[in-house]
């Protein structure tokens, strides 16, 4: 089904009345409020370098993603290389290992892996869900050492399959859900089911800290680990017992231990600014991830029958919450006709994430490999996505669903 010629004509002349309809309306959930406290904070805070703010948000993280642990880190992309260089530090991972990576993702998802060593193996995605499935991972999974999965826009594959599949063939499985938060399959949180996870709190994902990002996992070597290694390498941030522990095993006194580095390492350290406002944010998670999840169950019930566009089979997910909603068109010439129409109406899109991350320059420059991935192909030619966020007006929704063939 496809928008009349008399539904585009209308669509344009309300774009005069209806505000844009932006990827990002605001800064922050109850924005207002929000920046008030913040002020406040700021104005009677001392200290603003890491400390308790990021502390209390980093357990608060960890209990509602109901996980043993999260680092706090400056942001969602430092998240992935932190995460990476400590697998490094531990062994886990050696150089010239390969690691599978969803085709379809975001370019700091497969930039550390370069960065560090490593070689990515880009897999290409299904078509009804956007992620890697136990199928496609079949075909590669006996030569990998790691999978870092992307869980794309919110949605998932049969997670539970895949993480058997890597438990059968020893392969270490990773998630980069910054862009899932709050989606659940399975009964579990997306997140919850590899080793470690990260997370991002840019502006526009679903908690904003401005810049931030969270790696979560339940090991608790590994969890030590990224401590040292968000700062510098030193241990003044591990409980004592873990640093007397250390300091015993270098031969290493208290006066010099302040700057003794016991590990490859960075400063990836977040701002107290950054913590309050993550606690301030993580009081609406269900806020947040109930509007979003809401919103998508609309969006796709007003695709169904619009044979213009792909739909997508997500009835094995308990809840999707995404930041943005993705539409796959079946033909390039129609994705040039939807994206046309959604500007028309003052709808802000971009690319569905950076479409098939084997097409974009580092990766061709860094990766000498040229197999094709079709579906992810065609999602770069053939997609684009537009914002999902709970503050989306009535007026918007109905404008939004009437652009998806509702």
């Amino acid at each position: 089904m496809t928008a009349t010629p008399s539904a585009r004509r209308h669509y344009r002349a309300s774009s005069q009345r209806f505000p844009v309809i932006k990827l990002i309306k605001s800064t922050f959930h109850h924005e207002a409020e929000t920046r008030r406290a913040l002020a406040d904070f700021i104005l009677h805070q001392d200290l603003l370098s890491m400390n308790g703010q990021c502390r209390t948000f980093e357990e608060a993280f960890a209990a509602r993603q109901r996980r043993r642990h999260a680092v706090f880190v400056c942001n969602g992309s430092v998240a992935n290389l932190l995460l990476i260089q400590v697998l490094v530090n531990q062994g886990l991972l050696r150089r010239g290992d390969r690691v599978g990576v969803s085709a379809l993702t975001w370019p700091t998802n497969v930039m550390p892996l370069i960065q560090l060593g490593l070689e990515p193996v880009a897999i290409d995605c299904a078509l009804d869900t956007l992620n890697v499935s136990p199928k496609n991972l079949e075909r590669h999974v006996s030569g990998l050492r790691a999978l870092f999965l992307t869980n794309v826009l919110g949605f998932c594959d049969d997670l539970p399959a895949l993480r058997a599949l890597c438990d059968d063939h020893g392969v270490l499985l990773l998630e980069d859900n910054c862009e899932a938060l709050g989606s659940s399959v399975a009964g579990a949180l997306l997140g919850n089911f590899s080793l470690a996870s990260t997370f991002s709190f840019f502006v526009g994902h679903h908690l904003s800290t401005i810049e931030g990002g969270m790696v979560c996992t339940d090991d608790d070597d590994l969890y030590e680990r990224l401590v040292i290694s968000r700062a510098h390498g030193w241990d003044r941030n591990l409980a004592p017992d873990r640093q007397r522990r250390l300091r015993t095993e270098a031969a290493v006194d208290d006066f010099h231990a302040k700057y003794t580095f016991y590990d490859l390492a960075s400063n990836f350290r977040p701002t107290e600014i950054n913590g309050f406002i993550g606690n301030r944010q993580i009081r609406y998670w269900d806020e947040i991830v109930g509007a979003r999840a809401a919103h998508f169950a609309r969006f796709q019930q007003a695709m169904t029958g619009n044979e213009d566009v792909h739909q997508f089979d997500l009835n094995h997910m308990d809840t999707v919450s995404n930041f943005a909603m993705p539409v796959v068109c079946r033909t390039p010439e129609l994705a040039e006709k939807y994206r046309a129409e959604f500007e028309a109406a003052g709808v802000e899109i971009r690319p569905v994430i950076a479409g098939d991350i084997t097409r974009q320059p580092f990766y061709r420059r860094y990766v000498p490999e040229s197999a094709e991935r079709p579906v992810a192909r065609l999602v770069h030619t053939n997609g684009f996505y537009f914002g999902n966020n709970p503050d989306l007006t009535e007026d918007e929704l109905t404008t939004l669903c009437d652009l998806l063939g509702e």
